[in-house]
């Protein structure tokens, strides 16, 4: 293992030490592992907070901010965070309208959020609503959705909840447009290396030098086919292939796409797969807004890329244009 790191049980702590310190115009850390806006919950605003595993930066903590999250428990890499770590980023989140939990469709993370929002309503009579990211095609067929894994599509909810809740919308409302914008997502991950988790010591999975594995997920779970690397172009086409599968495009629809490193894949090859998709799309008459491309939703140091597409109708476009700003992203 060769990873800039001190003690691999430190690894988690260190890492939010130092964000905070880096951006103390964005971040606090009041409760232990649990990251807030660094002014705070607004008294009257919705809050959101999400949760998750370390190892996916800028996903989770990297989205609080104005526009984006309020408050966000991490646990350590690729592991839930605690129910009591949850609870206590409702209530660092709660402004008095009630609070969204938005996070991806993990079992543990469900489970913890779950008793943790029976916590803070029985203890602190907080009212708190759930959706779930489930927009990984590769993990379950169109007719068994609600198993899908959350993937890259939650940056696509956080932008759009979080940018509703600032125009003061009841719990109810933001609910509603957080799970229009998780329910118009599609994505789809392709991995060519494994990452080593630091409290492990070894890579998540095995992989042969000249291969690469179609549909894999963000933590190594399994994809559709494993087999040689293919050409960029073939690449990013069963990619889009199986997302209009998916998600079906008509000639003048409006999309935002999201072309994403998993970690270690350059900029440069994304823009490859970006080229692609751009031309395929321009040749369905289907019109992007917003593309992204970059790191948004990582894993460890995984060399691969994700394709997130969403489905834009006025509101959701508004949403997503509206300002936003935390460390990583800047609208």
């Amino acid at each position: 293992m060769k990873k800039i790191l001190n003690a691999p049980d430190n690894y988690v702590d260190e890492m939010l030490e130092g964000m905070v310190a880096a951006h103390p115009e964005f971040y606090a850390q009041p409760a232990h592992r649990v990251i807030t806006r660094a002014s705070g919950a607004r008294t009257g605003k919705v809050g959101i907070v999400t949760g998750g595993g370390s190892g996916h930066l800028p996903v989770f903590t990297g989205y609080v901010g104005k526009g984006l999250l309020d408050a966000c428990a991490i646990g350590n890499v690729f592991a839930s965070p605690s129910a009591e770590q949850m609870a206590e980023a409702i209530r660092l989140a709660d402004g008095g309208a009630g609070v969204l939990r938005l996070y991806g469709n993990y079992g543990g993370d469900v489970m913890n959020f779950d008793m943790a929002g029976e916590i803070v309503e029985m203890e602190h009579d907080i009212r708190t609503t759930t959706v779930l990211l489930a927009d990984d095609v590769a993990s379950a067929g169109p007719d068994e959705a609600g198993k899908r894994r959350g993937v890259a599509g939650m940056i696509y909810a956080f932008k759009i909840a979080g940018a509703h809740a600032e125009t003061g919308a009841d719990l109810d409302d933001v609910t509603r447009v957080a799970q229009k914008a998780a329910d118009a997502c599609r994505s789809i991950g392709m991995a060519l290396t494994p990452c080593t988790i630091p409290q492990a010591g070894k890579p998540t999975f095995e992989i042969g030098d000249n291969e690469m594995e179609m549909g894999m997920g963000i933590h190594g779970e399994p994809g559709i086919w494993r087999a040689e690397i293919k050409p960029a172009d073939a690449i990013a086409a069963e990619m889009l292939d199986r997302l209009l599968a998916d998600r079906a495009l008509a000639k003048g629809d409006r999309i935002s796409i999201l072309v994403n490193s998993l970690g270690a894949t350059p900029a440069e090859e994304l823009y490859i797969l970006y080229r692609y998709a751009k031309k395929r799309l321009d040749g369905l008459g289907v019109e992007i807004v917003m593309p992204l491309v970059g790191r948004y939703a990582t894993s460890m140091e995984m060399t691969g890329a994700t394709i997130t597409i969403i489905k834009l109708d006025s509101e959701l476009e508004s949403l997503l244009r509206a300002p936003a700003e935390c460390a990583f992203w800047r609208v």
